[in-house]
C-alpha cells in the first residue's frame, strides 16, 4: 500500500473539515493511484475531519476496494468518471460548502469580484443539472466529467462542487478558494451589490453621451462610471434620486 498517497488524502481531507467544508460523513477527496490501479481516497464510514491515512484505500474504477479497509462511498464515479475523461487530473476533491451551494442555488454565476474568484473565471463556472442526487452511476460519472470539461471547478447545484488539480494540493485549494469566492460575492451581494446587467448611474456634467453610455430616456442621467461590483446581487430599486419617479440612485461622490 501506498503510504504517501494515504497521507496525502488523510491530510487533504483535514484541511477542508478545517475550512468549514465538513458534512457528517458526506465529502471525499480522491489522488489518481500512480501505478494506474484507481483512485485513493477516503473510506465512507468517517467525516473528512476524521480521517488518518488508515481510513483511506485504494479502490479501482469499478468501485472494488483493492487495498485498505473500510466502506467505499457510493459516489465514487465523481471520482472516477473525471479521471477517466482529463487525464491532466490527478486529483479530485468532491464537499458540500454552504455558500457555494447557496450561490449555485440562486442561479447566480460566480462573478470576479474578489482575489478568490478571479482564480476560476472567466470564464463561468460550469452548473451540472442532471441530478441534485449522490452520483451513484457510471453515466453520471461521465457528464459530471463532460460538464467540467477542462476548467478546474464545477457546481453541482443544489448539492456541492468538484475540484481538479494536477495534484491533490491544487485540488484542495481550489475547493478552499471556490468556497471563499462565494461568500464573498453573497456578502456583497446583502450589502446592495448592482444586479446582473446593471450599472449605477450618475449625472453627467455636460449632459452629453460618455463612453459608458447615452442619457436615459427615463430619468435623463447618463451611465458615465461601471459598477465596481458589476453584475452582482439585487441593488435595492427602493432608492432613487430625489425628485426623479423611478430614477436609479447616483453613485456617491457623482451626483
Amino acid at each position: 500500500m501506498s503510504a504517501a498517497e494515504r497521507e496525502l488524502v488523510a491530510t487533504a481531507c483535514r484541511i477542508l473539515a478545517g475550512a468549514g467544508q465538513d458534512d457528517l460523513i458526506w465529502g471525499h477527496a480522491s489522488v489518481r493511484d500512480p501505478e494506474g490501479r484507481g483512485v485513493w481516497i477516503k473510506s465512507a464510514e468517517w467525516s473528512l475531519a476524521e480521517i488518518t491515512p488508515d481510513r483511506v484505500h485504494l479502490m479501482d474504477p469499478d468501485g472494488a476496494v483493492l487495498a485498505g479497509e473500510g466502506a467505499r462511498h457510493s459516489d465514487y464515479p465523481v471520482h472516477t468518471g473525471i479521471m477517466m475523461a482529463r487525464p491532466d487530473a490527478g486529483a479530485v476533491v468532491h464537499t458540500h460548502p454552504p455558500f457555494s451551494v447557496a450561490l449555485a442555488a440562486t442561479g447566480q454565476e460566480l462573478r470576479p469580484i474578489s482575489h478568490a474568484a478571479n482564480f476560476f473565471v472567466p470564464p463561468a463556472v460550469p452548473r451540472f443539472t442532471d441530478t441534485a442526487d449522490l452520483i451513484l452511476t457510471r453515466d453520471l460519472g461521465r457528464s459530471v466529467a463532460a460538464t467540467l470539461g477542462d476548467v478546474p471547478a464545477l457546481f453541482l447545484v443544489n448539492h456541492g462542487i468538484v475540484t481538479v488539480g494536477s495534484t491533490l494540493e491544487e485540488a484542495t485549494v481550489a475547493a478552499v478558494l471556490l468556497e471563499r469566492a462565494c461568500h464573498q460575492q453573497l456578502l456583497t451581494a446583502s450589502a446592495g451589490g448592482c444586479p446582473p446587467g446593471r450599472r449605477r448611474r450618475s449625472r453627467c456634467a455636460s449632459g452629453s453621451t460618455s463612453t459608458a453610455g447615452a442619457p436615459s430616456p427615463r430619468c435623463g442621467l447618463t451611465s458615465c462610471v461601471s459598477c465596481p461590483c458589476e453584475a452582482v446581487g439585487r441593488w435595492p430599486r427602493s432608492r432613487a434620486i430625489r425628485g426623479v419617479p423611478g430614477g436609479v440612485d447616483s453613485t456617491p461622490g457623482m451626483a
